[in-house]
């Protein structure tokens, strides 16, 4: 499948079979991530694996869109590693650990996985319940799971802004 269509066909899955996701492509989805470019190459971000009912709980005590998957990914941004641009001290963490959420989100629709971006969670809360989150930005929540026989793209995923409206040719 090329890049553009994989992208085109990818869309937020809320709605899972039930299958766990198999070790092997989470580890994919992990490479994927840690494959992303980031600014100079200092890549400010941590990838949690969160396969345990105990984390489930915790995670659903933190957000109402868990969507009943299992098995979880976690992205967070650690700004203190991150390059600074030096004119206006722009920190790109999050820039960055957004660029590896995206290639997780890629590699996992390129497997087969069904996922959505959760980013609707109670950060402080899960950072107390989970304390090896303390010092990241948290910026997202991977839900994953094979898609179930219901499971379609919702109805705002086909609405997108007019091309013009969106890109400049200066």
């Amino acid at each position: 499948m090329d890049f553009l269509q994989l992208a085109k066909d990818r869309y937020s899955c809320r709605k899972f079979s039930g299958q766990r996701v198999e070790a092997e492509k989470i580890e994919k989805m992990i490479e994927a991530g840690l494959a992303a470019p980031t600014a100079v190459n200092k890549q400010p971000f941590r990838i949690w694996v969160m396969d345990s009912p105990g984390l489930t709980e915790k995670i659903a005590r933190t957000t109402k869109f868990t969507f009943q998957a299992e098995q979880f990914l976690l992205v967070g941004a650690k700004a203190d590693e991150a390059w600074v641009r030096q004119h206006d001290q722009k920190n790109f963490a999050e820039v960055d650990a957004a660029i590896a959420a995206t290639h997780i989100m890629m590699e996992a629709q390129q497997l087969g996985v069904g996922t959505t971006w959760v980013g609707h969670f109670d950060e402080g809360l899960l950072k107390e319940l989970i304390p090896e989150l303390q010092g990241y930005e948290l910026i997202a929540l991977f839900p994953l799971g094979y898609p179930s026989d219901e499971a379609k793209p919702a109805g705002l995923h086909y609405k997108c802004r007019e091309k013009e409206e969106l890109v400049k040719y200066l």
